[in-house]
């Protein structure tokens, strides 16, 4: 019985481990939709939309953990282009706040992923909150 019991523990840990690795924030975004559909904690929790290369840039595709952080940050390359809420998560590719929300839902930018200001607010907090190691950024076609 002793046994049963100990094989029943360690069956439940083991089970238990994909839950936990669901623990954290993952923030889908789709190329082909422009949309982002964010996840906490395994469950869905937004959905956005999103703009990202235009013709003639490219958008990376991959999975990423962010590596920087940075509340509001200005473009070193197009002109200081205002870029809110700033999760850095490739070289100087980003996801980030843009006050050009008209074209938000199609391509338009040099390559980074820009969300609505209040979007990318509420994602930089949940980074914040979670931790960059917690964090996913997976970009698909």
């Amino acid at each position: 019985m002793r046994r049963f019991l100990v094989l029943i523990v360690c069956l439940g840990t083991v089970f238990g481990l994909p839950g936990a690795a669901l623990a954290g924030v993952l923030a889908q975004i789709d190329l082909s939709s422009q949309r982002m559909h964010v996840y906490v904690d395994g469950k869905p929790k937004y959905t956005w939309k999103v703009s990202t290369a235009r013709p003639g840039y490219r958008t990376p595709t991959g999975t990423y953990k962010p590596y920087n952080l940075v509340r509001y940050h200005r473009s070193t390359i197009y002109n200081g282009s205002p870029m809110p809420y700033s999760i850095f998560f490739k070289g100087g590719y980003a996801i980030h706040g843009s006050y050009e929300t008209k074209h938000l839902g199609r391509p338009a930018s040099h390559g980074c992923v820009r969300l609505h200001p209040s979007n990318a607010a509420r994602l930089y907090s949940l980074v914040q909150q979670y931790g960059k190691s917690n964090t996913t950024i997976r970009i698909t076609h």
